[in-house]
């Protein structure tokens, strides 16, 4: 009964997410929200408000231990997402090369900066906002190499360590390994850009789910096996691998609950750029999205089950 009831508080958690994406899907559909404005939209919260997400979750107090435990998650993300990459790798031989990219990719890559961020804040708390944040690293690394070549694409170092995500985190972390701050006013201003993050990206999300098409994206099987691959398999490999390594409970939880989140939009940003099927991009992400309003409130219980968190 008490882990029924922890799925419920954390499913509230998950669907007061998706009440947010319902406002841009329903203004995507009335006509109110146009293409374009998602766009920019999408443009504000990459290029703005995730470096100044970053830059604010860091200015925090250092403790002793902190930096070992912030060490130890992001190998636990990172080797956690390697082994669902691998995973990705052996699906869909024998799909054509359009529709075989987004698929492995969308696989690969969860919404970590839209929706796994705002959603470790939502359900774990201000706290663990650090590790969100230190995932977005590992994330953006491998999102700009592994995944531009899953895509066919070529990137070169400059789009690899200069992008928004590196940048807020090279700040963020001056500031928190020198103790120093920024002066209040740019502080205020960085934090109230910040917490646009969970209402605006959800919007987008919204938005952009209401271009797609919603028959093929439930009709699909081979959409609904990537699915599973991307909302089941990624996460029970940290949920599982992790569990003999007694990681802290807020540490374990938030590598679950990341490796957990739907497929990540980029996915058909990175089709469009490369050339690959934008459509099978956008159908996986809403199909991944719409499911995930089941599997991730499972997961993140489990985990907090697992860790006593709860």
């Amino acid at each position: 009964m008490e882990f029924i009831g922890n799925f419920f508080v954390v499913a509230s958690q998950v669907v007061t997410l998706f009440l947010l994406m319902g406002v841009g899907f329903v203004m995507a559909q009335l006509g109110k929200l146009h293409t374009d404005g998602v766009s920019q939209m999408s443009t504000l919260v990459l290029y703005v408000v995730t470096p100044c997400l970053m830059i604010s979750a860091f200015e925090v107090d250092r403790a002793p231990d902190m930096v070992e435990t912030l060490g130890v998650f992001f190998v636990a993300y990172t080797v956690s997402t390697l082994l669902g990459m691998a995973v990705a790798q052996l699906c869909f031989r024998n799909e054509e090369p359009d529709r075989k990219a987004p698929l492995r990719f969308g696989m690969t890559y969860g919404n970590n900066g839209f929706m796994g961020i705002p959603l470790v804040h939502a359900i774990l708390g201000q706290d663990a906002m650090l590790f969100g944040v230190v995932s977005a690293v590992s994330f953006n690394f491998l999102l700009w190499t592994q995944g531009a070549k899953t895509m066919g694409g070529k990137v070169g170092p400059r789009a690899i360590l200069v992008n928004p995500a590196t940048v807020g985190a090279v700040i963020g972390g001056f500031l928190f390994f020198s103790g120093l701050r920024l002066p209040a006013m740019v502080n205020n201003a960085v934090s109230f850009m910040a917490d646009l993050n969970t209402p605006l990206a959800m919007v987008v999300i919204g938005a952009q789910m209401a271009g797609a098409d919603l028959k093929v994206s439930f009709t699909s099987r081979k959409l609904y096996g990537a699915a599973a691959v991307r909302l089941l398999i990624a996460p029970l490999i940290p949920l599982v691998l992790l569990m003999p390594l007694h990681l802290p409970a807020m540490s374990y939880c938030a590598c679950v609950i990341l490796c957990a989140v739907p497929t990540a939009g980029a996915t058909g940003m990175f089709a469009q750029r490369f050339g690959r099927d934008t459509a099978t991009a956008a159908q996986l992400v809403t199909l991944t999205t719409l499911l995930s309003v089941i599997t991730l409130p499972l997961f993140a219980v489990a985990a907090q089950t697992i860790s006593g968190l709860v």
